[in-house]
């Protein structure tokens, strides 16, 4: 009933990850891929969210049709116990990359006005909060304001941006594989997320396409604005660009909507997952345990480098993309639900073997980056595997 209650329309799941699409990570990504050029560059933006965005509707999919959140739906493929261990480590990477968004955004609207990173920290975290208090069925009038105000803001950096001229990157070099995969990796960092809010579509089918196609737009515009900024003004900070622009207030308002729009899922999901872990725990902790993961990840804004965890974060987000494939696996090829078990050590065994593949394949460049081939081989082993025990 809980979902009955507070189902999202096929509109309002479009504006809000449309909003999750329009990030600084997305244009700070995006600058990495400029020693391409643009055709090639443009190529492996394309290629990489085209990947990506399969294995991500896929995943939101599943929650759409179950009504359940993502590490819910885990649980079909790893029973109601083994899928704890990856809520546990989702609540962990979620409040890091809460962490990473807000002093991103801090240091680039310090930038553009010098209030010291601690103060726009806590800024930056209190939007965040007031995001999370108004509730995802809420955001939807905010939504088409923050979106309309977002557009018309980023349409002006995009020309402002265009008017410079062309710069030859020496010395930075990039092969089109690692752009693919730099691509792909930004739709699959939401693996974990997405089923958190495609569960409350009022149209499943609808409202999965919609929230995949509305990212897929948003991500490769800042993908191509981020390009753009490297290609043709030579810099590589976003912040430097706009106070060179003239930007001023304008570019506060992109740096911390931009954030706050896309920071608020990371935070939110922290809370769904945390409350998937106590049984127990009412709908209405969620908010709150989204509140308590924002608070920390100021906190760690503020008080910790986050160069220190970074790799850590990188580590931690490995295990979601073999944990993905087997559950793709389970539901589409395989038909299996283990919810009712309290381990399924099989999948589990297997995971392993996908987790340590991610791991040997970061070494290899493929024209197609890693996480696909990747995701590709451990559905495949799965499939092989569970039929033979099966039989």
């Amino acid at each position: 009933m809980e979902h009955e209650e507070t189902k999202s329309t096929t509109f309002s799941l479009s504006l809000l990850w449309f909003g999750a699409g329009i990030s600084i990570a997305e244009i700070l990504t995006g600058m990495l891929l400029a020693p391409l050029g643009f055709t090639k560059g443009f190529f492996a933006i394309l290629i990489g969210h085209i990947i990506g965005g399969i294995i991500m509707y896929g995943a939101g999919l599943i929650g759409a049709k179950q009504g359940a959140s993502a590490m819910e739906t885990v649980r079909i493929s790893f029973g109601h116990c083994g899928g704890r261990l990856f809520s546990i480590l989702n609540v962990i990477q979620l409040i890091g990359w809460t962490a990473v968004m807000i002093i991103s955004a801090a240091n680039a609207a310090n930038i553009i006005q010098a209030w010291g990173t601690t103060a726009w920290s806590i800024i930056v975290g209190v939007l965040i909060v007031i995001w999370i208090l108004l509730g995802v069925k809420k955001l939807d009038k905010v939504n088409v304001v923050v979106m309309t105000l977002l557009f018309i803001l980023t349409i002006v950096m995009s020309v402002v941006i265009s008017k410079g001229t062309s710069y030859h990157l020496a010395g930075q070099m990039i092969t089109f594989g690692a752009g693919v995969e730099m691509a792909v990796a930004m739709p699959l960092s939401w693996l974990p997320v997405i089923a958190d809010y495609t569960r409350r579509a009022d149209k499943p089918v609808a409202g999965t396409t919609a929230s995949c196609i509305a990212y897929f737009i948003a991500s490769m515009w800042m993908f191509l604005i981020g390009m753009g900024v490297a290609i043709w003004t030579g810099e590589s900070d976003i912040a430097a660009v706009m106070v060179k622009a003239g930007l001023g207030l304008c570019g506060i308002l992109i740096v911390l909507l931009s954030t706050v729009t896309t920071t608020f899922l990371d935070a939110f999901s922290a809370g769904v997952s945390a409350r998937s872990l106590c049984n127990a725990a009412p709908a209405s902790s969620e908010k709150w345990m989204a509140i308590i993961a924002t608070v920390i990840g100021v906190i760690l804004a503020i008080t910790v480098s986050t160069d220190t965890y970074q790799d850590f974060l990188y580590f931690i987000g490995s295990v979601f993309a073999p944990m993905t494939a087997i559950l793709l696996a389970d539901y589409y090829f395989l038909h299996h639900d283990h919810r009712l078990e309290t381990v399924n050590w099989l999948n589990l065994i297997i995971w392993l073997i996908g987790f340590v593949i991610y791991r040997f394949f970061i070494t290899f460049d493929t024209p197609v980056g890693v996480t696909f081939p990747v995701v590709v081989i451990v559905m495949i082993i799965s499939v092989i595997i569970h039929k033979i025990v099966n039989k």
